[in-house]
């Protein structure tokens, strides 16, 4: 894989992995986090993709030459291993059990990118959890992850448990440019908006093959 494609898929990790609130005093210095919007693309045309969102509104979103585009490729459970990195979006039950809803593998070059364990987006019981898998059990379903990861306040190392179904969308960021920004494609883009009340794709991170983003 070339470093290129190495640094974009990258940053479109941390942006998709970011919290949304400040962690540090560095990250509350700078500047606000992109929006992030899952859509489908409608078309795209001369740098500027629109697209219907979840929510059904349309938008029109510019993406250019530096903007970090990724594609994602399909895996299996049977693919991640003791130790390696990867993200689990996962809903608590009312016991405080953790399903996964997704899991997404980083590569070796992006271990620790927005290492953490905090809220997501996906409903009031979501969570997002980047780290290593320090264990694995067979359960009825699957296998339970024991997932590991440093505290940024407290520095100190944390552990979540998370059952993880095979049914459940299994992917890889792989690299990807603007040709997978084509009408039907599912993405998530991550999109500041100017000034002017137009929007800017930091990151976008689109369906490959047939195989959609799941997070």
């Amino acid at each position: 894989m070339k470093k290129l494609s190495l640094l974009a898929i990258a940053g479109a990790i941390a942006l998709l992995s970011a919290p949304s609130f400040a962690q540090d005093k560095m990250t509350m210095t700078a500047v606000a986090p992109p929006t992030r919007m899952r859509a489908v693309v409608e078309k795209f045309d001369n740098g500027v993709a629109t697209i219907k969102t979840e929510k059904g509104e349309t938008a029109m979103v510019a993406v250019g030459p530096k903007t970090n585009i990724s594609g994602v490729a399909a895996r299996q459970l049977s693919d991640i291993k003791a130790d390696d990195f990867v993200g689990i979006t996962a809903l608590a039950d009312k016991d405080g059990k953790m399903n996964a809803t997704e899991v997404h593998i980083f590569p070796p070059a992006m271990r620790g990118a927005g290492e953490g364990h905090y809220p997501w987006d996906k409903g009031p019981s979501s969570s997002m959890t980047n780290a290593a898998v320090s264990g694995m059990v067979k359960s009825a379903d699957g296998e339970t992850f024991t997932m590991s990861y440093k505290d940024k306040m407290s520095g100190s190392t944390k552990d979540v448990k998370i059952d993880v179904s095979p049914t459940i969308p299994i992917v890889m960021f792989v690299p990807g440019d603007q040709n997978l920004l084509k009408p039907g494609a599912h993405v998530v883009m991550f999109a500041r908006k100017g000034t002017d009340g137009n929007y800017m794709a930091v990151a976008v991170v689109a369906e490959k093959d047939g195989v959609k983003p799941p997070m």
